[in-house]
């Protein structure tokens, strides 16, 4: 019974985290989770990175996580560096990647090669001819700007080489990655953000206003088009699909956001809502942990561009547990954090609404939570008056103490968080009786959720009936998901019926006599269970009530025959019987001087082939005695001998393909040196006849 009970309970906490899940997403900053996955994504290959461009991503996204990892593979990563910038001819698309890992990990490069790595930069953007050639030769450029002041690395003519990128936007605001390609791609577009912001960057003198507030209507043109999911995320889509092989929102929006927040860091002008802001951090947590490298660097690498933006950095309100129990008294708990889970500026949460699921109805709070600075969480000591067990969304609003952050923060308004509460409901009055013409015969009560052992008969002219009553903590009326009454005959034939309610009272009633065909005609014994439970309902309860012995009129000939019941797989695939093998008994051995005798009768050939032999004056007059024909010789008795041992090892233990394989091998041996021994013998016995 107990067993029962612990497995209701475990259905109900899946139950609660499933409808959770469906309800809307609850967001959360990057976690430890992320830094595993970080860990088991990116593995060294024999000792390093496969490529310039894994590298970085690998080396990024390490960095933004605080992974500290022991630096193995960072002289074979900085070999690579050094090789790409000075010895090998390189593209601007690998001087680009083994800039940006330079930048992290600060291999050593000589002035020489830093400045033919400008030069070689600097002729790819006089000759590119797409937006990757663009992106990747300017990037370069602007990442030696960085590490290096002195660099010559200016533009000499921005102003056209702005132009010329420009051209390639399309008036919705996406872009196209060469003049000869027709098709526009956000993915481009973000490319082109972030290119131009290079450009910017690099100019020797101010670009020409009009044509950055041409850039900037462009981004506007393209938030334009942003989409919008139910729980607020915005996100961009792209059905092209990108350099790297990768398409779908994912890459699109890492893109903008990268291109987004380049231009920001040049331009202090461009207005972007916070929302959306916020709407694309929402986006990236939302996808929780890839489950690959590439949508994990780009997942990582928006987050960190969001977090130190300068438009507007997102603040994420999270709580620790959506699931609070009136029963023991769970605090309302709320964290504030950035994307990435750092501290946040001086702030104070409030509950402002608390919205009923099902009701539009929302009872208008305001109440400020306390703030806890060791734990950096936000608690609500005690739920609202008036909450009961159910669903409900709070809705919590973040105010900045500072006026001045409200321009540098985006809280989004109102953050609504879906929470289950949940407590024990009350049963009462729950009783069982049988009925004759609605006459009670008999009356038993019961106690649930407990231990009840009920011994109950009826015939087809009875009833039965069971009520009960249920409240809520708060003596509302509560109706479960599940209130079902189960009667299950000594066959296993099952019949289950659901208890409907009106109000507090739950009840249902059998008449067995419209029920005598459902039931087979089986008399006998059924066994009774009562099964009440919900999701915000910590007792809910699977309890056995006891049996009642049924007295059915007997099946007529055409009536319906019970179903075949299904084989219990512990029976099927449980453990058999054991198997007893009883050997024959060994026969019976002749006495041992018997076999003596028989094993001397079986040398007696032996024996005379050996007399024969002597009879016959066998002897070696004829064994060649020069050096050659005699190894050949001895290697041809030799191998007549391995012949005869083979054939005692396939007596003692070899098997018959074993043996004739070792046979062949042997036979094209000495079909080799025999033909060679007899040869010497012929000539040998040709040259004394002609003598």
């Amino acid at each position: 019974m107990q067993g029962m009970t612990i497995k209701v309970e475990i259905i109900v906490v899946l139950l609660v985290v499933a409808s959770i899940c469906e309800a809307v997403a609850v967001f959360h900053p990057i976690s430890e989770s992320h830094r595993s996955a970080a860990l088991e994504l990116f593995p060294l290959v024999d000792g390093s990175f496969p490529s310039l461009e894994e590298a970085y991503e690998a080396l990024r996204t390490f960095k933004v996580l605080g992974i500290e990892t022991k630096p193995v593979g960072k002289d074979h990563t900085c070999n690579s560096v050094v090789d790409t910038l000075s010895l090998t001819p390189s593209n601007s698309r690998d001087l680009y990647y083994a800039l940006r890992v330079n930048g992290l990990l600060k291999c050593s490069i000589s002035k020489e090669a830093l400045a033919g790595v400008i030069s070689k930069l600097k002729d790819a953007v006089k000759d590119a001819t797409s937006l990757l050639d663009y992106y990747h030769s300017i990037g370069g450029l602007l990442l030696i700007k960085d590490v290096s002041f002195e660099a010559d690395v200016l533009l000499e003519n921005a102003d056209g080489i702005f132009s010329s990128i420009k051209a390639l936007s399309q008036s919705d605001g996406r872009w196209r990655y060469s003049s000869n390609n027709p098709e526009s791609s956000t993915y481009a577009a973000g490319l082109a953000f972030e290119t131009l912001s290079g450009v910017i960057s690099l100019a020797p003198s101010a670009i020409d206003e009009k044509l950055v507030g041409t850039l900037k209507k462009d981004i506007v043109k393209l938030f334009d088009s942003i989409e919008k999911y139910d729980d607020g995320s915005y996100y961009f889509d792209d059905k092209h699909i990108d350099a790297s092989g990768h398409q779908g929102p994912l890459s699109a929006t890492s893109a903008v956001v990268q291109g987004l927040t380049a231009f920001a860091s040049i331009s202090e002008s461009l207005n972007i809502p916070e929302d959306k802001i916020l709407g694309l951090a929402r986006f990236f947590l939302g996808i929780g942990v890839p489950g690959n490298s590439k949508d994990l660097y780009y997942q990582i690498d928006s987050l960190s561009h969001l977090e130190n933006n300068r438009v507007s950095v997102p603040l994420i309100l999270s709580l620790p547990a959506t699931v609070l129990s009136l029963t023991n008294k769970d605090k309302i708990k709320v964290k504030v954090n950035t994307v990435l889970g750092s501290t946040t500026p001086p702030l104070s949460v409030k509950l402002m609404q608390v919205f009923s699921s099902g009701s539009k109805d929302a009872s208008v709070l305001k109440k400020e939570l306390h703030f806890d600075p060791k734990e950096a969480i936000y608690t609500l000591d005690a739920l609202p008056e008036g909450v009961d067990i159910g669903e409900y969304v709070f809705a919590f609003e973040i105010v900045l103490s500072d006026p001045e952050h409200k321009r540098k923060f985006a809280t989004g308004g109102r953050t609504k968080v879906p929470v289950h509460v949940t407590g024990a409901v009350k049963v009462d009055e729950a009783k069982v009786a049988v009925l004759e013409s609605d006459i009670i015969e008999s009356e038993k009560k019961l106690d649930l959720p407990g231990k009840n052992d009920l011994a109950l008969s009826a015939n087809h002219l009875q009833k039965l009936h069971l009520s009960f009553l249920l409240a809520s903590p708060l003596g509302k009326v509560f109706k479960p998901h599940q209130a079902l009454l189960k009667l299950r005959h000594e066959t296993g034939v099952e019949h289950i019926f659901v208890v409907e309610n009106s109000g507090r009272n739950f009840e249902i009633t059998l008449d067995f006599l419209g029920l005598v065909e459902k039931f087979f005609y089986l008399s006998g014994q059924y066994d009774i269970e009562l099964t009440v439970g919900d999701a915000v309902m910590e007792n809910s309860f699977l309890q056995p009530l006891g049996s009642i012995e049924l007295d059915l009129p007997k099946a007529p000939e055409k009536a319906t025959q019970p179903p075949p019941q299904a084989v219990n797989p512990y029976l099927r695939y449980g453990p058999k019987a054991e198997i007893v093998h009883i050997f024959r008994a060994p026969e019976k051995r002749p006495p041992q001087e018997v076999s003596f005798a028989f094993l001397g009768l079986v040398l007696v050939p032996f024996l005379a082939f050996l007399v024969g032999l002597l009879r016959l004056g066998v002897n070696l007059k004829n064994f060649p005695t020069s050096t050659i024909p005699a190894a050949f010789a001895i290697l041809f008795h030799g191998g007549i001998a391995a012949v005869l041992l083979l054939y005692v090892f396939f007596w003692l233990k070899l098997d018959l393909f074993t043996t004739l394989k070792t046979l062949g091998l042997i036979g094209i041996f000495l079909l080799f040196v025999g033909h060679r021994t007899l040869s010497h013998l012929a000539s040998t016995s040709a040259k004394l006849k002609s003598a």
